[in-house]
Formats: structure tokens, C-alpha cells, sequence
């Protein structure tokens, strides 16, 4: 009943299937369970608030926020010219805020802070720094 379970696999070694033993016994393998060892590339840090990598992240992304919504950024209500001087315009986009500061200039705002995070991460990771 036991020899029901086990079946003749091909073994792999890379991309190239192994050479197959003359004996069809050694060719029959059992199926079993793969162990997660841990400390992979997937593993969990509880270290990371207040790491230098979170610090930048929040820093940069509060920074460009608080550019967008105080005027210092482009957003939907205020336009970029030629001369990257900004000027209002009205986007029909509702909102609640006195600024004008609409979801998408939120999103937009978030998103760029993010990028510029992950480059002043990235950088500083190459040269050794962080």
C-alpha cells in the first residue's frame, strides 16, 4: 500500500532534469513537507519603527505633503506654468478643505514622497551610509 503513495518523479538539479537511475527503486520518491528555516529575504524585523529607513520614509512623504497642501507643489487646484510660477485654477473637484486640497492631490502628494524617499534610501544604502 505504501508503494501506492510514492511515485517516480523527475529529479531536478537547476534547470536540468538528473539522469535517472538504472534501478527503478532509487527512482521512487516520497513526498514530503519543505521546512520554512526562517531569516530569508522574507523575514520579519520588529526593529523597523524608528529605523533610519522608517525616519526617511515619514520625512520625506510629511514633507511633500505639507508642500502640496500649503502651495508649495503643483496640485489639481493650482497649475504649473512655463515658468514653473503656480496659478489657480479650478479642477471641479470637491472638497472639504479650505486650501483646496482635494484626495488626489493626497494620493499624488503621497506617492511622490514615497519615490523620493525610496531614492534618498536607496542612495544612501549604496554609498554605505545607512
Amino acid at each position: 500500500m505504501a508503494s501506492a503513495v510514492m511515485t517516480s518523479l523527475p529529479q531536478f538539479n537547476g534547470l536540468k532534469p538528473q539522469i535517472a537511475p538504472a534501478s527503478p527503486v532509487k527512482s521512487l520518491v516520497a513526498v514530503q513537507p519543505t521546512r520554512r528555516r526562517g531569516q530569508g529575504a522574507l523575514g520579519a524585523r520588529c526593529d523597523f519603527i524608528g529605523s533610519p529607513t522608517n525616519l526617511i520614509m515619514v520625512t520625506s512623504t510629511s514633507l511633500m505633503l505639507f508642500a502640496g497642501r500649503f502651495g508649495l507643489a503643483p496640485s489639481a487646484n493650482r497649475k504649473a506654468t512655463a515658468g514653473l510660477k503656480l496659478e489657480a485654477r479650478d479642477s471641479g473637484l470637491q472638497t472639504g478643505d479650505p486650501a483646496g486640497f482635494t484626495l488626489a492631490d493626497t494620493l499624488g502628494c503621497g506617492v511622490v514622497g514615497h519615490i523620493i524617499g525610496v531614492g534618498v534610501v536607496l542612495g544612501l544604502k549604496n554609498i554605505g551610509a545607512l
